[in-house]
């Protein structure tokens, strides 16, 4: 390279966006992951020994998988080759293998093959890699938003561990932006953003660093030395809502969102949930929380409401958003519409409540386990009935320790399908007092 070619190049990194020239070289420099590259994890550790094997990176956009292909690149001393799944086809993969393997015999340099969106590649594109990476003639790290489960095949697949990134926590996304005010390659302290405007920034992003880097940038240009959040608004090009994730009105909005499921309106517990999801709330929260109401505010009245939360939450690990909204939508109604009970919490409680006053009470004989000679002659498990030998495969008997057996803890709506378990469970009372005791008190 001339002294022409040269500047011309560092003239062109410096008209780079900064997401481009804020991009980390080394481990140190990575944000996030750190169940991955944090010290003692696999990352780090097949970094350290110079033992990365291929790999697929598997993540949301702008959580660093082409930066950590360039980091283990240059970590490893290899010479780092990038192609787009969307842009090339067979002959690019022969020509790039073939310079690998010129690249070995003259220097016995190694190889590290990028592919962007990998997922895009079709069979026979993703068939030419095999026997190269076979051969470790290229150590091949792809990269896809899509779970490769269903978008890569399974010869290339076990040849290759797959990774998971995730999306980049806020602390986090506010640590590359503040690393980029100050950073002579970054805005290099000419900005000052208000400590408002970034907490924005970073919470709007959406886990996304390259998204946050370029609302930064966008922001710098549009409030000049000076960033407020009014100029972090425009450059993220949406509204700010009222919605501190770690303040008052974020438990009020949340509290809202449950309660409006709670009184089965369905109506009020969408709009609470949109408030959320365009407010940048993270949307795996959201399913936690259906999933803990499914239980405690549904329960057995429509038992397959927890079916319908855990289903959704697993279709948006597979989507991301946006499509992952229309499962969690999809749920909302669904649990907002189901008949509603709220007898499996109140059972545990009257349960926990009876543990807590009584002790660990003895487990009666009867119902003990004797695998031993002197077990059994001690008396365990002496006088069980199984009742799978009495019709109806039940039969009258005592489960709880003497001091409990007046308690219940159960009490089943009448609302739903809870409504049979009920009847069961007022027949089985009947049947224990004809047996010559009557059901006891209530837990």
């Amino acid at each position: 390279m001339d002294l022409f070619e040269h500047a011309g190049q560092k003239d062109q990194e410096a008209q780079a966006p900064l997401a481009e020239r804020m991009r980390p070289t080394t481990l140190a420099e990575f944000a996030g992951q750190e169940h991955l590259t944090g010290e003692g994890r696999f990352l780090r550790r097949v970094i350290e020994q110079d033992q990365v094997p291929s790999l697929i990176l598997w993540g949301p956009p702008g959580t660093g998988k082409t930066t950590l292909a360039r980091v283990i690149a240059q970590a490893a001393g290899a010479s780092f080759e990038s192609l787009s799944a969307v842009l090339s086809g067979v002959k690019d993969i022969r020509e790039t293998v073939a310079r690998a393997q010129e690249r070995w015999r003259l220097h016995r340099q190694r190889t590290l093959l990028f592919i962007d969106e990998i997922h895009r590649f079709n069979k026979s594109q993703q068939d030419a890699l095999l026997p190269h990476v076979e051969k470790g003639t290229v150590t091949l790290i792809g990269a896809t938003t899509e779970n490769p489960s269903f978008e890569v095949n399974a010869a290339l697949l076990s040849r290759a561990r797959v990774i998971t990134l995730r999306g980049l926590e806020e602390e986090e996304l506010l640590a590359v932006l503040r690393r980029a005010l100050t950073d002579a390659k970054g805005l290099g302290g000419k900005v000052q953003v208000e400590e408002e405007a970034l907490q924005f920034i970073a919470q709007a992003a959406g886990g996304d660093a390259r998204k946050a880097l370029t609302a930064l940038e966008a922001a710098a240009a549009y409030g000049g030395t000076r960033v407020d959040r009014k100029a972090a608004e425009e450059a993220m090009q949406q509204k700010a809502l009222l919605y501190d994730k770690g303040g008052e009105e974020h438990y009020n909005v949340v509290s809202a969102f449950i309660k409006s499921m709670r009184g089965s309106d369905v109506d009020a517990a969408l709009y609470w949930m949109a408030r959320m999801l365009e407010a940048g709330e993270d949307p795996v929260f959201l399913f936690r929380r259906m999933v803990i109401f499914a239980s405690e505010d549904i329960g057995n009245a429509d038992p397959r409401a927890l079916s319908v939360a855990v289903d959704a939450l697993h279709a948006f690990q597979l989507m991301g958003l946006p499509e992952g909204a229309l499962p969690l939508t999809q749920a909302v109604t669904y649990l907002a519409l189901a008949p509603k009970s709220n007898a499996v919490i109140a059972s545990y409680s009257a349960a926990r409540a009876a543990v807590a006053q009584e002790g660990a009470l003895p487990v009666p004989l009867h119902l003990r386990n004797a695998p031993t000679k002197l077990m059994k002659s001690l008396g365990y498990g002496g006088g069980y009935k199984y009742p799978h030998n009495f019709e109806g495969n039940y039969v009258p008997e005592d489960y709880l320790p003497e001091a409990l057996k007046a308690r219940r803890f159960y009490k089943p709506s009448t609302h739903g399908l809870e409504r049979e378990l009920s009847e069961r469970y007022a027949d089985i009372q009947r049947q224990l007092a004809a047996r010559g005791r009557e059901p006891g008190e209530e837990g």
